[in-house]
């Protein structure tokens, strides 16, 4: 078996997990030749717990910092604390040397040096503002972990514990939520604060974030990269700010790589924001923003939210309601507790009597419970009220999912994760869970974010007022343009609604296709009436393409010989034959500037004048109104 010779100026190493300060001299190098031999097919595993050992022991680990930028204020509130190991070494990478030291029981030895040598860099650097540190769940149950040494590193460095943030991790379940929802409360004691990571990775963190109550939540990377393209992340993303906000904790969006993206989390109205877009996680971070996030942020220019998916139809409290088999409240604990171990899924029993819902009983909480000593035998003869919660959220089947959410966010954090009971004229129903009325919630926004027109899937006029209504609250100076198509009713008489339909889905896809996706907003009135508010300075020479490109498009959908005669023979009202001009287009435009117009209800009415002087001019035409509001139109 190989051995760890170590000079004779350093301690000597052992296997078990050893908290002294770092040795004085420089373990990398020792560190990557024996991480380097034991990635050989017969090298020994203990040569592996010794480099293990050796690095936990040493100074091979190397602090980074990651930025968290406040979007208000333009700073930073503070940075997230990471680790690398040995450069060049198959540790490099945090997860590989996290896994490493799983396979040798050193993780706690592992997490406290990284932890110790993250607040002395931190310190060294005297970076200013809020310090994220990692933290697993077993690490907070870790007796050690509360022996007072980082409150006495964090004093011996000038640190006081009100700048950490303990942030938990999820690389491991917690099997116990009482005894770290007991470990944070100890924490927050001292003066630290808590955030929760990878929020909507998975539902567990639902239950965390009820729990453990954090002042931080940080949304995952998964939900953040791309949001700017895809509506159904945009949409989980506000259910989730929305969700925070009732909560009354601070939202940081992980994961912002492009400026696309960087600009939709602003606009959502979220507090803070991570990633390489702001700055990549360094050994030696800026104190303040690049001049790319900063001119991001100093962008008067506002994003345009990707579309959702289309749904139908009203939702009530009905659609949240299982019907899951009541108890009586002289039901025993040993007979719930049987009932939970029989039924994996289920989470929480309600205790009715004679129709009419009396409480709620927790899985957890009761097998909680009945895991400490002797607390099965002193109880599980007792009525199962004794663990009931007797004010559940009670709702009537026929409230509105909207309202069962804000019913929810008045009350006690508890509700969101354990539930509530729907009723039906006063007598129980079913038991409806906040999972699902997150996603049934998230569903309906998806689906009125979505387009009204189910031919050019364009947003109709309710995403085009709430679009008009940010610009103008952002101050945002754009161009609002309405696009009419002339001789449309004749046209759509004579060749039949299919290529009246491809007429407009026509103009629809020329708009697309001229605007830019980032800046320019396309709406669908109805009909064929479209709107587009242009942010895109060169408005006006899209607006010039959309009309060439409209009219040579147009060779597609006319006959032959209507398109050599320049119109098509139709019915008037009378049902007199006409000759009708070919179809074009006529856009009505205005340039709006702060302070100008008030509301979506004037701009809309403005644009449609313009469009109407449009329409006076043969063929396809553009007008621009460039008086100010008030002046009487000719």
């Amino acid at each position: 078996m190989a051995t760890l010779h170590v000079p004779v100026t350093s301690p000597p190493y052992s296997l078990r997990p050893c908290f002294r300060s770092p040795a004085p001299m420089t373990a990398a190098p020792l560190i990557q030749r024996l991480a380097s031999s034991f990635l050989k097919e017969d090298s020994d595993p203990m040569d592996e717990a010794h480099a293990l050992q050796a690095l936990i022991d040493g100074d091979a680990l190397t602090p980074v910092f990651q930025p968290i930028l406040d979007y208000r204020s333009h700073t930073y509130i503070g940075y997230e604390g990471l680790i690398r190991g040995p450069q060049d070494s198959p540790w490099h990478m945090p997860l590989a040397l996290f896994e490493a030291a799983r396979r040798h029981q050193l993780t706690m030895a592992l997490e406290r040096a990284c932890r110790e040598a993250i607040f002395r860099r931190f310190a060294e650097l005297q970076l200013a503002g809020k310090l994220f540190i990692n933290a697993s769940p077993g690490c907070l149950q870790d007796p050690a972990f509360r022996n007072g040494r980082t409150m006495g590193l964090l004093r011996d460095l000038g640190l006081s514990p009100s700048r950490i943030i303990i942030e938990i991790t999820e690389n491991e379940q917690i099997e116990d939520f009482g005894e770290i929802h007991d470990a944070l409360q100890y924490y927050r004691g001292q003066g630290y604060q808590v955030a929760i990571d990878d929020l909507g990775e998975g539902f567990s963190n639902l239950r965390m974030w009820s729990e453990l109550r954090p002042e931080y939540v940080k949304i995952d990377r998964h939900f953040i990269a791309g949001i700017a393209q895809d509506g159904l992340k945009f949409q989980l993303v506000r259910s989730m700010h929305e969700l925070a906000e009732a909560c009354g904790a601070f939202i940081i969006a992980e994961g912002i790589e492009t400026e696309e993206d960087f600009a939709t989390v602003r606009d959502l109205g979220i507090a803070c924001g991570q990633g390489f877009f702001i700055a990549r996680p360094h050994p030696a971070p800026a104190s303040q923003p690049p001049l790319e996030a900063l001119n991001a942020l100093r962008d008067r220019h506002i994003a345009v939210f990707p579309k959702g998916t289309h749904g139908h139809g009203a939702k009530t409290a009905r659609h949240l309601a299982q019907p899951i088999q009541p108890i009586s409240p002289e039901t025993l604990n040993d007979a719930v507790y049987q009932r939970f171990e029989q039924d994996p899924q289920l989470h929480v029993l309600p205790v009715v009597c004679n129709g009419q819902p009396l409480g709620l009983i927790n899985r957890h909480n009761l097998i909680d419970r009945f895991a400490r000593p002797y607390r099965r035998e002193l109880y599980g003869r007792k009525a199962c009220t004794l663990f009931m919660d007797p004010t559940p959220l009670i709702v009537d089947q026929d409230l509105s999912v909207q309202e069962v959410g804000l019913l929810i966010s008045r009350a006690a954090q508890h509700n969101l994760y354990d539930g509530f009971i729907v009723i039906a004229d006063g007598a129980y129903l079913g038991v409806g869970s906040g999972q699902d009325l997150m996603a049934l919630i998230t569903e309906m926004q998806i689906s009125a974010a979505r387009y009204a027109n189910p031919l050019t899937q364009l947003p109709g006029n309710v995403p085009i007022n709430e679009h008009t209504e940010r610009l103008l609250e952002n101050r945002t100076p754009f161009a609002a343009c309405y696009c009419d198509v002339d001789n449309f009713k004749p046209y759509n008489d004579a060749y039949g609604y299919r290529r009246g339909d491809d007429l407009i889905q026509l103009l629809g896809n020329v708009l697309t296709a001229e605007g830019d996706p980032h800046l320019d907003f396309i709406g669908h009135i109805g009909g064929d009436d479209f709107i587009v508010l242009f942010q895109s300075p060169d408005w006006e020479s899209r607006c010039a393409r959309i009309l060439r490109r409209f009219d040579d498009c147009l060779v597609d959908l006319i006959d032959a010989p209507d398109m050599a005669r320049g119109g098509f023979i139709g019915e008037d009202r009378k049902g007199r034959r006409v000759f009708n001009p070919l179809p074009s287009l006529s856009i009505g435009a205005l340039r709006v500037e702060p302070g100008l117009y008030a509301s979506h209800h004037d701009i809309a009415a403005a644009a449609a004048q313009a469009k109407k002087q449009a329409k006076k001019q043969a063929g396809s035409s553009f007008f621009i109104e460039r008086r100010k509001p008030g002046f009487p139109t000719p």
